[in-house]
Formats: structure tokens, C-alpha cells, sequence
């Protein structure tokens, strides 16, 4: 609500310009951080840091195919980023998004591989999907239990949980469903998801799938939802202060249920990039480290659905220049431009919060 005597659309400008204000600081020390490391790190092994830039950007957005492998690998970072931002919302870190995909790809994979072979795709994609995001939910389950009932800080449960999925997975696979391969039959055609090349057909070859327009428009659909609902007002007055937002008659342990159900639900929705969009079954490790990965793009992203695209596109962008640099600096080179994007954001954040900057 606006505040008393203030009209409500310049008051809207003004927030979007304070919010762009925010977001660049964070974007610019990124951007600038990436390129000068890069660049030290190609002449550390000994080759040209102009060479090297010319080869990372051929191998990203220099060509159609670079492009779609980029959207690709930002497809789940983008769900696993929007899962971080909604627990943020609520003052939450949703540390367990990495165990909410594993066991959400598996249960999803399994769903799309049971199904009879004539379902039609109308049926198969949404029960995969469905089974998908209700799992991640369940995963999450029990960090926001323990948290909204028990205090216990859903950090380290979050961490457990995410241990726990670790063996569980291959326990399932190699136990339960017999597979000694350690990985799922395939889905049946109907439950996979189309490639974007169908749309796009300079996008041959890539696996970018229609995953990736799906993790868009729920960005977007999730961005309104917090805003204009009154249950995402209220995640968002908890994650401010819950000793006021109790005081104001806000309850506190249902929002903070609320929203980590529906960060594991969204975290469990990055399946559809990985196993129903790419692979078509889930094998041991695929997936894995987007939902760490999510935190870096929740930060870069601040809470706005712009944002969080960007910086998943952006992430995206340095895993694929990772391969298409691995014949002259080592991929792993890669991970540690990521680490220092980390770095810089959280640095940035830091520096927004002790101006007093509000939280993303």
C-alpha cells in the first residue's frame, strides 16, 4: 500500500528506479570482476586473454547453437534461483533446493516413465510435472516444519536434507526400481518436453527446450503472485521483521510454511529442463549443483523476474564459455569465475544493506 498522500504511480517509478539503482552496482562489480579474472587467468596458463574472449563468446553468443546451449544451462538456475528468492522473500534460505531436485527429477522420471505408452501429451507432461513439483514440495517439507513449529534453523536441516537425497537416490534406483544402470527407463515420447529448435530452427542441435520459456513466465507469474496477493505481502512483511509482522497479527509460522513450500514445489520444476527436456530419464548426478547454484542468481537477481533471467543467462553464459575454453584453460577455470561472482555479489549486497537498501 502506498503510503498516506503519496500518489501511487510516481511512488511505483520511484521504487522500479531505486531497484534498478540497486541492481547495478552488483551487475557492474560482476560483470567487471569476470572479465579481468578471465583475463589474468588465460595469461596465468599462457595464452592470450583476447584469444581466450574471442573463443568464449564464439563458443556462447557468437552463434545460434552457442546461444541455445546457454539458455539451456540457465533453464534450471533460473527455477532453482526463483526457489531461493521466494524463501528470501520470507527470510528463508532454501539451502535444500540441490536434494528438492534430485529427488523431484527422480520422482518425475519414474511418473513419465510409467505412464502407458498412448497417454496422450496433454496428460503425460502436466502428471510429470505435477509429481515433479509436489516431491520438491514434500522434500521441503521438512526444513519448513522444523523451522515454522520447532524454531530449528532450516540452514542446517536444509543441508541434511540435501545429504539424505544423496543416498537416497541411488538406494531408490538400485533397490527399489532395480535399475543397476542407476538410472530411470525412459519417459514415454508424450511426457518429453519439445526443443525450442522446433520454434526456433537455428537453434538446431542445442537442448534448449520450451523449459526454458516455462522458467520464464514463472518468474514473471511467481513476481505477481508475491506482490499483489495479500499471503505474499505478508512472506514479505515476515521476512522484514517478524517480531513486527507477528505484532501486526501476521501469522508468522504459516507464511514461512507457505513460502518454503512453494520454493521446494519451484525448485522441484527445474527437472523439466534436465530430464524431461534433455535427457528424457534421470540418471544419477544430472542436475546436480544447480540448486547451489540457485543462490548466486536469487542475489544477482534481487527479487525481480528481470533480474533473476538476467542472471541466470548470465551463469549460463560462463558454464557453456567453460567448454568452449576447456582446449586452452582448464574448464574448472570456470568455476572459479563463478565463485568470484559469488563473492562479489554477496560483497555488493552487503554494501546495499549498510546503505539501507531494502532486502531483494
Amino acid at each position: 500500500m502506498s503510503p498516506a498522500g503519496e500518489r501511487p504511480g510516481p511512488a511505483r517509478w520511484r521504487r522500479r528506479l531505486r531497484d534498478l539503482q540497486g541492481a547495478a552496482l552488483p551487475a557492474a562489480l560482476v560483470l567487471g570482476g569476470i572479465l579481468l579474472a578471465l583475463n589474468l587467468i588465460s595469461f596465468g596458463f599462457g595464452e592470450a586473454p583476447v584469444s581466450t574472449l574471442r573463443r568464449a563468446f564464439e563458443g556462447t553468443w557468437g552463434t545460434p547453437y552457442g546461444v541455445g546451449q546457454v539458455l539451456f544451462k540457465a533453464t534450471p538456475l533460473l527455477f532453482t534461483g526463483l526457489s531461493f528468492s521466494i524463501a528470501l522473500r520470507a527470510g528463508l534460505f532454501n539451502i535444500g533446493a540441490e536434494g528438492q531436485v534430485t529427488m523431484a527429477s527422480l520422482a518425475g522420471a519414474v511418473v513419465a516413465a510409467e505412464l502407458p505408452a498412448r497417454t496422450p501429451w496433454l496428460v503425460a507432461v502436466p502428471a510429470s510435472i505435477a509429481c515433479a513439483v509436489a516431491t520438491g514440495a514434500a522434500v521441503a517439507l521438512v526444513p519448513a516444519v522444523l523451522r515454522a513449529r520447532l524454531g530449528a534453523h532450516e540452514i542446517i536441516s536444509g543441508i541434511m536434507m540435501n545429504r539424505i537425497a544423496d543416498v537416497l537416490a541411488p538406494w531408490l534406483l538400485a533397490s527399489v526400481f532395480s535399475r543397476a544402470a542407476m538410472r530411470t527407463a525412459d519417459a514415454i515420447p508424450a511426457a518429453r518436453l519439445p526443443r525450442l529448435e522446433r520454434l526456433v530452427p537455428a537453434l538446431h542441435g542445442s537442448a534448449v527446450s520450451v523449459a526454458f520459456l516455462l522458467a520464464v513466465a514463472l518468474a514473471f507469474a511467481a513476481h505477481r503472485a508475491l506482490s499483489r496477493s495479500r499471503a505474499g505481502r505478508e512472506a514479505r512483511f515476515v521476512g522484514q521483521g517478524a517480531e513486527v509482522a507477528r505484532a501486526e497479527g501476521i501469522d508468522v509460522p504459516r507464511r514461512r510454511l507457505e513460502a518454503m513450500l512453494a520454493a521446494g514445489a519451484v525448485a522441484g520444476a527445474a527437472m523439466t529442463a534436465t530430464t524431461l527436456g534433455y535427457k528424457g530419464y534421470y540418471e544419477v548426478g544430472l542436475g546436480a549443483g544447480a540448486g547451489y547454484a540457485g543462490i548466486p542468481v536469487a542475489l544477482l537477481g534481487r527479487g525481480t523476474p528481470l533480474g533473476l533471467v538476467l542472471a541466470a543467462v548470465l551463469f549460463g553464459t560462463l558454464n557453456q564459455a567453460g567448454l568452449a575454453i576447456n582446449a586452452r584453460v582448464p574448464k574448472e577455470a570456470m568455476d572459479v569465475l563463478e565463485a568470484l561472482a559469488i563473492v562479489l555479489v554477496a560483497s555488493a549486497t552487503a554494501r546495499g544493506g549498510r546503505s539501507g537498501e531494502a532486502p531483494p
